[in-house]
């Protein structure tokens, strides 16, 4: 079992929707970059919701999310896991990100995406609820491990996170 850290937030002054995975999988720690397994489709999806896909170097992308409004970070901070899967994660070594402190410095963040169930379940067991209403959902995880939808019914689900205001 490996020690594995999260990545530091993507966001920009004016973020308004928060996104949120677990912890990056062992391409993302490899690259340094938020979702860099090549099957994994969140890139893909913000392609098409944001012209900010795999085709955009990395930089250019994140840029283009943050003039968006849109955030990017995951639950965890810091975990124990072997390899990439969510189920992998030893519980009882998670310490979760510092969410108070990040809506604090971000009061215009309204909207919290969770990238699939263990985003949710972690956060819910981990995190202390927010000071401020925040509005929660679910989206199907983008992971290659989640092959059971399609790319075509996970682009609907998270069309949602382009419908803003």
């Amino acid at each position: 079992m490996n020690t594995v850290h999260s990545f530091p937030p993507i966001i920009g002054p004016s973020a308004h929707t928060l996104i949120l995975g677990s912890m990056p999988g062992v391409a993302s720690l490899a690259a340094d970059e938020y979702y860099a397994h090549p099957r994994n489709a969140f890139w893909q999806i913000m392609g098409e919701l944001f012209d900010a896909g795999p085709h955009v170097a990395y930089p250019e992308r994140t840029a283009t999310l943050s003039r968006r409004g849109i955030a990017v970070w995951d639950v965890l901070k810091l975990c124990t896991r072997h390899g990439s899967l969510d189920s992998a994660i030893d519980e009882s070594s998670i310490v979760p990100n510092d969410f108070a402190g990040l809506l604090r410095e971000n009061p215009s963040i309204e909207r919290v995406f969770f990238n699939g169930a263990k985003a949710e379940s972690s956060y819910a067991r981990h995190v202390a609820p927010p000071e401020r209403t925040l509005a929660f959902a679910r989206l199907p995880s983008t992971s290659p491990a989640h092959a059971s939808m399609t790319f075509a019914d996970k682009l609907a689900a998270w069309s949602v996170v382009a419908h803003h205001g």
